[in-house]
């Protein structure tokens, strides 16, 4: 495993990443921007063998840099950070000529405005999802309308609003507070709010195996949503004014479901599989997450995805769920089956089938 280095660019979960790629004897780099490399150089420096500091994250793509990931025989671990600072799906598909671990031809389906979508590929595996509404004068229930930052891009704003007259109020005070743009609200995502429990679901296809697999479960810790349900009611909608409603994530919580739930869990990750090869082969290639709401009865709960995501997850403690241990008598790390999965297809020759 010593031929091979896996790299990872130094944020989200590199950290997981290099855990496991050393718990499976690989060497392990983290690409780094100045004044970020603390972490990985000094902190956790026994996880990680090798740190390359570039000047902006987006210098990856320069023929020197990856000329020295190619001469490291490097397989690189795509995460959300990868996608967010690099911002150009082209140059990720076509001009990083590193091996990547997964389908890099799917990572762009977590942006909506891009086609196939995530909402393409839940339509096509027939996964019930927030019902949208492309005109905000068919409001005509309580929907959470999406929109992206004006300082920050990968970040959204939101407000609530359950008719167009209150989606106008939403776009006034949005707009009078500077949080987004005439522009970026064309583009809003306006969605159902569905009321219910929010639990992300981590799975792992091998296609070494052809095998789907739960490896875990968790909830998102988001600011500032949480600190403004701890107040006072009488308080709650003059602040609201004041900062607005954010769900930025700030961390996660382990979480478990119900184990009469497991049978709909894993009927949902296994039409999302199908459906990916079908509009994105060759589908999804190890890690993915359905972020869901669990809805009650009756007659049964329902699990409604709200969001995809098709790499790496950003919750590292999902190992603290049971479900990987039932397969494989340890809880796993999401970065060490991404590991075990390379390490597998390296001794039976099968890496063309884990790498784009």
């Amino acid at each position: 495993m010593k031929n091979y280095t896996i790299a990872v660019l130094g944020s989200h979960s590199a950290l997981d990443v290099c855990r496991g790629a050393k718990d499976l004897g690989f060497r392990t780099l983290v690409i780094c921007q100045k004044g970020r490399e603390k972490t990985y150089q000094k902190y956790y420096q026994n996880i990680v063998d090798e740190v390359l500091i570039l000047d902006k994250f987006v210098d990856i793509l320069s023929e020197k840099v990856q000329k020295k990931l190619l001469d490291k025989n490097c397989i690189f671990i795509p995460h959300r950070s990868f996608e967010v600072y690099i911002n150009d799906y082209n140059a990720i598909e076509k001009k990083f000529k590193v091996p990547m671990f997964g389908n890099r031809f799917l990572l762009k389906v977590e942006e909506r405005g891009v086609k196939p979508n995530q909402y393409d590929l839940l339509d096509a595996a027939k996964i019930r999802y927030p019902k949208q509404f492309k005109n905000p004068k068919d409001i005509d229930r309580l929907c959470i309308v999406k929109v992206l930052e004006k300082e920050r891009g990968f970040e959204r704003a939101f407000f609530f609003a359950e008719s167009f007259e209150e989606y106008k109020i939403g776009v006034a005070h949005g707009l009078g507070l500077g949080k987004f743009t005439e522009a970026q609200i064309k583009s809003a995502v306006i969605e159902e709010f569905i009321v219910g429990v929010q639990v992300n679901f981590n799975f792992f296809y091998s296609p070494v195996n052809e095998r789907l697999e739960l490896i875990g479960t968790d909830t998102r810790r988001q600011t500032n949503i949480e600190g403004l349900t701890k107040l006072p009611a009488i308080y709650e909608e003059e602040v609201i004014k004041k900062v607005g409603i954010k769900y930025e994530e700030a961390g996660h919580i382990a979480v478990t479901v119900l184990e009469s739930l497991l049978e709909d869990v894993y009927e949902l990750g296994e039409k999302f599989v199908k459906a990916s090869k079908d509009l994105v082969p060759p589908g999804v290639i190890g890690p993915f997450a359905l972020q869901t709401v669990i809805t009650p009865g009756p007659p049964k709960k329902e699990i409604i995805v709200f969001d995809v995501s098709p790499r790496m997850p950003g919750s590292p403690g999902i190992f603290a769920t049971p479900y990987s241990g039932y397969l494989y008598g340890e809880n796993l790390s999401m970065g060490k089956r991404v590991a075990m999965e390379i390490r597998e297809a390296i001794e039976k020759g099968k890496l063309d089938k884990i790498l784009t």
